[in-house]
């Protein structure tokens, strides 16, 4: 059995819904699947460390054969053995670690061969949906921000846009959906010792959700074009989504997919919510794209 030894190269970044790339690796999972490690694909995997964007659906296919993939994750190995998801013990890029696209397919090591060409085809309509989703997400943190720009009593560090991060301070999770996303935030003691005032969203969320949909409105009609940026073509290599906002670059690291322009989230909005969580205050941000 062999492990690769370099990243993975992805081509999703760009857009891209086919590969053809050359099988490294295979392995059995015990439950009837098979992990397959290419050294090229055009599958967008599940990062542990933030999983926030679920894994493209699509196919793989080996000479005559064709296989769905089931899951598809990042995975890494220092050469003895393979670690997938969550039971990757090391941070990406850890020097000596090769990190890679691990695709999960029905099927048994008989009916894959290492060394093998195999061709990734992706579900476009899909990505698509989630490219959606992806770009809404930034664009309503941000608008967000905006909103609540006035909420803080300390100076604390600003967003790409320019005012202050209250997504990056107090969000717990993120969820990319179909056409939007779920954005949850703690309004803890930790945020209110930063300076935030957690009235200036509780006391009306449906203000605040006014506020930020009109943002998102405006920015979604310019019809923008947006990029991902990458540093790289390997799975480990920084990536930025790009664009501009009222005459800003705005920069974002992420390692998603995106769709190519703001015009593709025409009609966006976000709706804020807030209920008692004990020690806290959790606020929920619902973010939908007209399909």
């Amino acid at each position: 059995m062999t492990l690769p030894s370099v990243d993975t190269t992805v081509t999703y970044p760009s857009g891209a819904l086919t590969s053809t790339g050359v099988v490294l690796h295979r392995e059995a999972l015990g439950d009837g699947r098979l992990v397959v490690v290419l050294d090229e694909t055009a599958c967008h995997p599940v990062d542990a460390a933030w999983p926030d964007q679920g894994a493209d659906r699509g196919s793989l296919a080996i000479g005559d054969r064709g296989f769905d993939i089931v899951d598809c994750v990042v995975g890494a190995t220092d050469g003895s053995q393979l670690f997938l998801g969550g039971d990757i013990p090391v941070r990406k890029g850890t020097e000596g670690w090769a990190f890679v696209v691990a695709h999960s397919i029905v099927a048994s090591e008989d009916d894959v061969a290492e060394g093998s060409a195999a061709t990734v085809a992706i579900d476009a309509a899909y990505r698509a949906a989630l490219s959606v989703g992806h770009t809404a997400c930034h664009l309503a943190s941000l608008a967000l921000n905006a909103s609540l720009a006035g909420a803080w009593t300390k100076e604390v560090t600003p967003d790409a846009y320019g005012n202050p991060n209250f997504d990056a301070l107090a969000i717990e999770t993120s969820t990319i959906l179909e056409n939007g996303s779920l954005d949850v935030y703690r309004l803890g003691k930790s945020l209110r010792k930063k300076g935030f005032t957690p009235a200036a969203l509780t006391d009306d969320p449906d203000a605040v959700s006014a506020a930020v949909t009109a943002l998102l409105s405006g920015w979604a009609g310019t019809d923008a074009s947006a990029t991902v940026r990458a540093e790289g073509p390997l799975l480990t290599d920084r990536r930025y989504w790009e664009t501009e906002l009222d005459g800003i670059a705005i920069s974002i690291p992420c390692g998603g997919t995106h769709s190519s322009s703001l015009g593709a989230v025409s009609g966006i909005r976000s709706t804020l919510s807030a209920e008692d969580a004990g020690s806290a205050i959790e606020v929920r941000m619902s973010t939908v794209v007209p399909a």
